[in-house]
């Protein structure tokens, strides 16, 4: 991940080493930004085209990197839902886009805050609903809802 031109801070960092390339006639290097990046060939195509300004908004650099970040963890079910509201808090607020592109956070990183809350805030699982689940053992349970996991990934991203 992020081997051939490294991690890039911001999506103005990515746009700047694209335009270079771009300048020196390397369109190769640009579309090979692209790819490392998680950005659309297509976008990358009219970047070089002439038809954008800019490889990528911060928008789509910071699902460029989930995109990329997401085909290495291969998250399910729980994660996966995560990794929506990650996407969604890039929606409401480009700053959280901006968080999510810069070096040092990442996916895993966030799964981990929200495991790391998960285990601080186990409660022990009624009795019933145990029965119910036809285990026959003391369980406790710690998975954030919606609003807190929304808080916990602000807060690591931007925090």
């Amino acid at each position: 991940m992020f081997d051939r031109f490294g991690e890039f801070d911001s999506a103005q960092e990515m746009n700047e080493a694209a335009a270079a390339q771009l300048e020196e006639g390397d369109t190769e290097a640009v579309l090979a930004i692209a790819e490392e990046n998680g950005i659309d060939k297509e976008d990358a195509q009219d970047f070089i085209d002439g038809a954008v300004s800019e490889l990528a908004n911060p928008l789509m650099a910071a699902y460029g990197k989930l995109k990329i970040e997401e085909a290495e963890l291969k998250p399910y079910e729980i994660m996966q839902d995560w990794l929506s509201y990650i996407k969604v808090r890039c929606q409401e607020d480009e700053h959280m886009a901006a968080a999510v592109r810069k070096k040092g956070k990442s996916l895993k990183g966030c799964i981990g805050a929200l495991l790391k809350w998960s285990f601080k805030n186990q409660h022990p699982v009624d009795k019933d609903i145990i029965k119910a689940a036809g285990v026959n053992y003391h369980c406790t349970l710690g998975i954030p809802g919606m609003g807190r996991a929304k808080q916990i990934i602000t807060e690591y991203y931007m925090g």
